[in-house]
């Protein structure tokens, strides 16, 4: 390794698609000051290839197969605690950007900012600072006030997003149908919503439930 390289900030690129991570080498291969050392299609893959190469700079995908990005990313930060992590998605609900914080990201950007925003992010990151998109900063201020859903209420709106009435709710869950209606009826309440209908798609749209 020449002195050059070792000036150049290493990089990991965790994505499953295939499309995405040939965008990263491509906007990073031209950087004098930037170095691509390994990729990753899913989380485990991206925990050995970190533990091998140790990079300067991860860039991790949130939603892989066989190990998520969020979850890679708790298991390196806990091995590795000084490890720089920016997180890539393409969802924007403020609960994904909060539960990235709390892992231990240093940044969070949306894959369609990728082009205008990718290279000064690293960059920041690299020299210690942390980075928010303008949109993930606004989802973020946008519910900052809320009251967050209970794990139950949670659970209760996950089972409505899969379309299941007050009833089968409340057998699944073996409580009463009037409870279910309780939780429903605060579920609405916190997330400002008109209908059943609504709060599920506020709920995707937010990262507090997924399908």
């Amino acid at each position: 390794m020449t002195s050059g390289d070792r000036a150049r900030i290493r990089i990991l690129a965790v994505d499953d698609h295939p499309v995405v991570r040939e965008g990263i080498a491509g906007l990073i291969g031209v950087q004098p000051d930037m170095t691509l050392v390994a990729e990753a299609a899913n989380g485990r893959d991206a925990i050995q290839q970190f533990r091998t190469h140790r990079p300067d700079v991860t860039l991790m995908d949130i939603q892989m197969p066989e190990m998520n990005g969020l979850d890679a990313l708790i298991t390196i930060r806990t091995e590795f605690p000084d490890a720089r992590v920016i997180v890539l998605t393409t969802y924007e609900g403020d609960v994904h950007i909060l539960r990235a914080l709390k892992a231990g990201a240093q940044a969070y950007l949306l894959k369609n900012t990728l082009h205008s925003d990718l290279l000064q992010t690293i960059r920041a990151v690299h020299a210690g600072k942390k980075s928010l998109s303008p949109e993930a900063s606004f989802q973020i201020a946008q519910h900052v006030s809320d009251h967050a859903l209970t794990p139950a209420e949670v659970v209760v709106l996950r089972l409505i997003a899969a379309g299941n009435a007050n009833k089968e709710i409340a057998d699944q869950l073996a409580i009463t149908e009037d409870t279910v209606k309780g939780r429903v009826k605060s579920i609405l309440s916190k997330l400002d919503a008109n209908d059943r209908t609504h709060a599920a798609i506020i709920g995707l749209r937010r990262g507090i439930i997924e399908l």
